[in-house]
């Protein structure tokens, strides 16, 4: 498990290596120049070359790269910003602040975001799909099947608002969503977030019954679990002790990446609810042509798709006993 671990690793600082040059090429290579956007309509080639200088993109482009990812672990001075501290991701050509301060400040609203969400449709879709799988080819089973189908079909700027009209505006049965810290009122945070967790999860749970009734009915027919059942093992064990484990393992594959897309931000989720986490970050950078910010967010979206496949890589052996992590 160990060598399992370090090997992982290492490819994971690899893949962001890369990820992170290509990201940095494709965005500093863009025809719209940050720099040309600050200078305005009366710009002259010296005020145009003095700007570039103050934002750090006067070097080319391996040159600039180079200092970013320096800047990562030693820091960096910037003419126009002042000394970035290690792990310096730059400064925002919008805000003039540090880009790592940014994005630490929204990440606790897709954080809250992701997790409660998550836990809502793991909870329905991987229990829902349970019981279709018991109940297969039973009314039961048709039901959640053809539910899931519909909800599956939906989209979030179409379910959203929908919520918001009558569960918010209409009935007044949940709160108008928002992000509150946890740490300050426990109760506001929750009320605040029902509303998207609920709508998010929605689409997510539709997907995650078909994926476990389909993975258990696979199981159930498998050698092995007929084998427990001959044996005189009675169908709860057979069920929990062989043919859930066996069925777990694709499903813990998928919400390893789900849960990394989640992390970066759910962009449609955090638009329609108005909610200022990563997702809307990245969008309100494009918009603005924030290069450093888009950057830092990209990056760490990827961080936390590659981080979920190692902790996903890492669970195999506990969830599957066949299988052997070397």
């Amino acid at each position: 498990m160990l060598r399992f671990l370090v090997r992982r690793i290492l490819g994971a600082v690899i893949t962001l290596f890369i990820i992170s040059a290509i990201t940095f090429m494709l965005f500093y290579a863009v025809p719209r120049d940050p720099a040309r956007i600050a200078c305005g309509k009366l710009c002259t080639t010296e005020t145009l070359n003095l700007i570039k200088h103050n934002m750090g993109i006067s070097d080319p482009l391996p040159v600039q790269y180079w200092h970013w990812l320096q800047a990562i672990f030693v820091g960096r001075d910037f003419t126009g910003f002042g000394h970035c501290n290690a792990p310096c991701l730059g400064y925002s050509f919008v805000n003039r602040e540090p880009v790592l301060a940014t994005v630490l400040d929204r990440f606790p609203t897709t954080l809250s975001l992701a997790v409660g969400s998550s836990v809502v449709f793991l909870i329905f879709g991987i229990g829902t799909g349970m019981l279709a799988a018991v109940k297969q080819g039973k009314a039961v089973d048709k039901i959640a099947s053809s539910s899931s189908l519909i909800a599956s079909s939906m989209q979030i700027y179409f379910v959203g608002p929908v919520a918001l009209y009558f569960l918010v505006y209409q009935w007044h049965v949940l709160d108008q969503p928002a992000y509150n810290n946890f740490t300050d009122n426990p109760g506001t945070w929750f009320t605040g977030l029902l509303v998207p967790w609920l709508v998010l999860a929605l689409i997510w749970t539709a997907n995650y019954t078909r994926m476990t009734r389909s993975q258990l009915v696979e199981t159930l027919s498998e050698d092995y679990v007929r084998t427990a059942r001959a044996k005189g093992m009675s169908s709860r064990n057979v069920f929990f002790r062989f043919a859930w484990r066996g069925a777990m393992g694709p499903i813990v594959t998928i919400f390893g990446i789900d849960m990394g897309v989640l992390l970066g931000g759910a962009m449609i989720t955090e638009k329609t609810f108005s909610l200022q986490g990563l997702g809307m970050l990245a969008v309100k950078s494009v918009f603005t042509n924030d290069l450093p910010m888009l950057l830092g967010v990209m990056v760490l979206t990827a961080s936390f798709v590659v981080i979920a496949n190692i902790v996903v890589d890492a669970c195999y052996a506990l969830i599957d006993p066949r299988i052997r992590l070397a």
